[in-house]
């Protein structure tokens, strides 16, 4: 799945391809952010991405990205909230 990095403004909910941001392996991204991300919110204005992220770094700095979300994250998104509801 690609990603890239974005910027947020919780205010006005605007999300912007951050400047000079190249496209990254989301794996990639995750493992270098210790799997400490969760998802802000779907995107549906920005073309070829589908999710907003966000990524926190062992000095607790926040980082957003944007995803590409492929059928195998949805899938597995899906199973991981059944297995917290206990009905899996």
């Amino acid at each position: 799945m690609k990603s890239i990095q974005a910027e947020y403004d919780e205010a006005s909910k605007a999300i912007t391809i951050k400047k000079d941001s190249k496209i990254e392996d989301w794996v990639s991204v995750c493992r270098r952010f210790n799997d400490d991300v969760s998802r802000i919110c779907d995107v549906t204005d920005i073309e070829d991405y589908t999710g907003l992220f966000e990524c926190v770094d062992d000095q607790n700095n926040k980082y957003c990205y944007l995803v590409k979300e492929d059928k195998a994250l949805r899938r597995m998104k899906r199973r991981h909230f059944y297995d917290n509801l206990g009905l899996d």
